[in-house]
């Protein structure tokens, strides 16, 4: 390892060890406000008023929009910041420059200039790594950043920014403990990324949910922009590479031919919701028009390093990655599961302990063959309770004392004709790439 990995992997230990981390241990981690960031910010000298914004929140997709969006306005020819998380394997794919990870030597000279700030303010990790990236987005003067909350909205450290556009991508029940039990209190947390006279864009419609974003968006004065009222999508083909689809612009009943590197078939709710972004930033001047937009979904993990999303690893045997991690995640991930054909079908799945893992579960099929495991961190539910959990729906596997091992013996096991599902958590996925 060199000199400069070295300190890196010192730099990280140090953040990872004295700034509380959700991703490790739960909502201890979290500060009901948004003072920490705002003390951040000022000492920095507001780096987040110095470059544009759009801020995307939602339950899920919102990480596979805000690459997709990122994608277009770097093919647009914008200097485009992405601020996303948590990472799969490196820290620094939170904060990206034109699809580049920031340098192992501006994270560790960030830490070294600005430690006796972060031991005065104790932020969270989270708290930290947000001022951390618009620090890097205002040094390096992009045009603009897409920026993805981290958890709900409101209160979430990513909502000091003034966006010109702001995103929710759909409401459904995940992190109830500190959003709300009810899908109308989740999607109160998640629209106050909603700012006064702020163009919003709502990815899906609930009949539960409805009222909450229309009484946001009347009370601050935006227009709003609905999604599926805009476009219609049909996927027409699949390939190893690509899925083939029909956009059907609804007002105009107009026809576009697209193609994507994004394999899962939930991208189709999220494709809608960044063509709508396209035609609303169009509007505002950028140059985001639909030759851009459509070269830019042919190319999102080229452009972006967009990992984890139905991610296929190999094609003889099928192994497919994907960082689905709730109730609602995971049942759009079976759904395409069931379509793969293979002589014998196994998955390696492990969860965190505050999600709603027994809801979840049901959402698997009773004939694949499971390897239950756990992520190194102490958020992690244990391997054993696990395939506890899961015997009670019909589940049968074996749990294993890492990822590491339980992938292991899930490839022992593969012929050419099966198929692997890596699923459950970002972390699972991080350490499988590991």
């Amino acid at each position: 390892m060199t000199d400069t990995a070295n300190i890196y992997q010192q730099t990280l230990d140090y953040l990872y060890e004295q700034l509380p981390m959700f991703s490790k241990y739960g909502k201890g981690a979290i500060k009901n406000d948004l003072s920490n960031t705002l003390a951040l910010c000022s000492a920095l000298g507001e780096p987040h008023t110095k470059f544009k914004s759009i801020h995307i929140a939602g339950t899920n997709g919102k990480g596979s929009t805000s690459h997709m969006l990122s994608a277009i306005l770097q093919k647009a020819g914008y200097k485009t910041g992405l601020y996303t998380s948590p990472h799969i394997s490196d820290f620094r794919e939170r904060i990206r420059i034109n699809g580049n990870n920031i340098s192992q030597e501006w994270v560790i000279d960030f830490v070294a200039r600005h430690k006796r700030l972060l031991e005065e303010v104790q932020p969270s990790f989270f708290e930290a790594t947000v001022a951390m990236a618009f620090q890097a987005f205002a040094e390096e003067g992009v045009d603009i950043a897409v920026i993805e909350t981290g958890l709900g909205g409101r209160l979430d450290s990513t909502n000091v920014i003034t966006p010109i556009l702001s995103i929710i991508t759909n409401i459904s029940y995940d992190h109830t403990d500190i959003l709300g039990t009810t899908l109308r209190e989740i999607a109160n947390e998640k629209a106050g990324i909603i700012k006064p006279g702020i163009p919003f864009i709502l990815g899906e419609q609930q009949a539960e949910t409805e009222t909450v974003f229309l009484e946001h968006a009347v009370q601050k004065q935006c227009n709003s922009f609905y999604a599926d009222a805009q476009w219609a999508l049909v996927r027409t083909d699949q390939d190893a590479d690509y899925q083939y689809l029909k956009a059907i612009k609804l007002a105009a009943q107009k026809m576009y031919s697209l193609h994507t590197d994004l394999l899962g078939s939930y991208q189709l709710h999220n494709i809608k919701t960044v063509l709508t972004a396209a035609e609303v930033l169009m509007g505002m001047g950028y140059r985001t028009d639909m030759d851009t937009t459509l070269a830019a979904l042919a190319q999102v993990k080229k452009l972006t390093g967009l990992r984890g999303r139905w991610d296929r690893l190999s094609v003889e045997p099928i192994i497919i990655a994907d960082v689905a991690h709730n109730a609602a995640g995971i049942a759009e991930v079976m759904k395409q599961w069931q379509q793969v054909q293979a002589r014998k079908k196994h998955i390696v799945v492990g969860f965190v302990k505050d999600k709603d893992v027994a809801t979840a579960l049901l959402a698997f099929p009773k004939d694949a063959v499971y390897h239950f495991c756990n992520a190194n961190i102490p958020r992690a539910l244990p391997a054993h309770e696990l395939a506890a959990i899961a015997s009670t729906v019909g589940l049968k596997g074996t749990a294993y004392a890492s990822v590491k091992e339980a992938v292991a013996a899930a490839k022992a096991q593969l012929g050419n004709e099966d198929a692997l599902l890596i699923t459950g958590s970002f972390f699972i996925i991080g350490e499988m790439m590991e």
